[in-house]
């Protein structure tokens, strides 16, 4: 079961892949300062995965006057997630939980997708200024879509 809503968000530290090379974020540097989403996906190069992320780097801005920064984590590496980004012209910081401590933290791996070990849930959580989970949504079923109206209601 995925982290719950109450919950004190695990901090992380991930890769995002630039042009300018292997970038770190942390988790905990929006704290005090602005909300974040986290919405881990299964894989890159997946036209599910491929839809969410291009969906809501056509709605970034809806995000931004939310003041919300916006994270896509997968286990796929940081240099494929930067070749489907730049294929796909997705804006969204894409993280790359590729040692898969993240999703584990979360509670969103899946033991076995398709014979497949170790992919993330789709899911989707909203971490306060505060570090604490507003709200927490999972997945069974890869091809589920996050309820982004109720996403970005807890955002407000």
């Amino acid at each position: 079961m995925a982290l719950a809503k109450g919950s004190k968000a695990p901090d992380f530290t991930l890769n995002t892949k630039t042009a300018d090379g292997l970038k770190e974020v942390t988790l905990s540097d929006n704290f005090g300062k602005k909300k974040t989403v986290l919405l881990f996906f299964p894989f890159a190069f997946t036209s599910v995965c491929q839809n969410e992320m291009c969906s809501i780097s056509a709605g970034m801005d809806e995000y931004e006057k939310l003041d919300a920064a916006v994270y896509g984590i997968s286990v796929d590496s940081p240099f494929a997630q930067e070749g489907w980004a730049k294929a796909n012209k997705i804006s969204v910081t894409l993280l790359s939980d590729f040692n898969k401590e993240v999703a584990t933290a979360y509670d969103v791996l899946y033991s076995d997708l398709l014979g497949l070990k170790g992919v993330a849930k789709r899911s989707a959580f909203v971490v306060d200024k505060d570090g604490t989970v507003t709200f927490s949504w999972s997945s069974e079923d890869p091809h589920d879509l996050p309820p982004f109206d109720e996403v970005k209601a807890a955002l407000k």
